[in-house]
């Protein structure tokens, strides 16, 4: 599947079919983005306090726009920064209804992450997945679709899907959800870098927490056997692999899922 460009940047705009993608990517249904919500409403921020979570998220956020800043100046184009969106139960954003359950998703219409931070209490508890370096690789993934936005990935991959039956489709979307894990590991690579932050066992928090949100781990545990073909984010050992490589070599050209003959 050559020909997808994961260098920088390719500008395109996104329609309305690329709400369906990015549902399949996230792995719900799609009416639950184009059936629900007010597209026009103003999105629904938890209220503000002192909450030393809301501030580490604000914090790993602001790492990751001053790593893709630089990663995007260095080709000679200037990075849009998302907007976060912390929100409780439900909120509307330009994709449709955000809801907890769906967990932390990324609406390319409105170019934000959302997150309910109750997720991180699932990611600890339910999934076995504890740490701060586990959280941030869950915002630093989050942030990847965002730079496949701006890339003009997501507009490939919308064409490609509109030629694609089911299961290649779902085969299309777990490169997409790959190459986010390797942009995550850039982040991490490169602002350890500019900024040395990793404590004894971040990397295996990120780690940890990449292969417990793999399809085949995820079907497993809820419906007693995976199957392959309707994997949608890669199994835990392909996301692990590929967040990995992103964090040794802190390259974005070698995210290049797509052209990849082994995932």
């Amino acid at each position: 599947m050559g020909g997808m460009r994961a260098g920088l940047p390719i500008k395109g705009g996104f329609g309305l079919i690329a709400v369906v993608v990015i549902a399949a990517l996230l792995g719900v249904n799609p009416l639950t983005f184009l059936g629900g919500g007010d597209p026009g409403a103003p999105v629904e921020n938890a209220p503000p306090g002192d909450d030393p979570m809301r501030d580490f998220v604000s914090r790993i956020l602001g790492s990751t726009e001053e790593t893709w800043a630089s990663v995007f100046a260095a080709s000679g184009r200037t990075y849009r920064e998302p907007s976060m969106v912390i929100f409780s139960d439900l909120t509307n954003s330009a994709c449709g209804t955000g809801q907890s359950a769906m967990g932390p998703f990324y609406c390319p219409l409105d170019q934000s992450v959302y997150i309910d931070l109750s997720f991180y209490n699932d990611l600890r508890q339910r999934l076995g997945a504890p740490g701060d370096f586990a959280q941030a690789y869950v915002i630093a993934h989050e942030v990847g679709h965002h730079v496949q936005n701006l890339l003009g990935t997501m507009d490939q991959v919308q064409s490609m899907r509109g030629r694609q039956g089911e299961v290649e489709a779902n085969a299309t979307s777990v490169r997409v959800e790959l190459q986010a894990d390797c942009y995550a590991g850039v982040w991490a690579n490169r602002a350890e870098r500019a900024k040395p932050m990793l404590e004894a066992g971040d990397v295996e928090e990120a780690l940890n927490a990449a292969s417990a949100i793999g399809d085949d781990r995820l079907q497993r545990r809820t419906q007693g056997a995976a199957v392959p073909e309707s994997f949608t984010h890669g199994t835990s050992a392909q996301r692990v692999r590929w967040f990995r490589k992103g964090l040794d070599t802190g390259d974005p050209a070698g995210c290049d899922t797509f052209s990849a003959q082994t995932l």
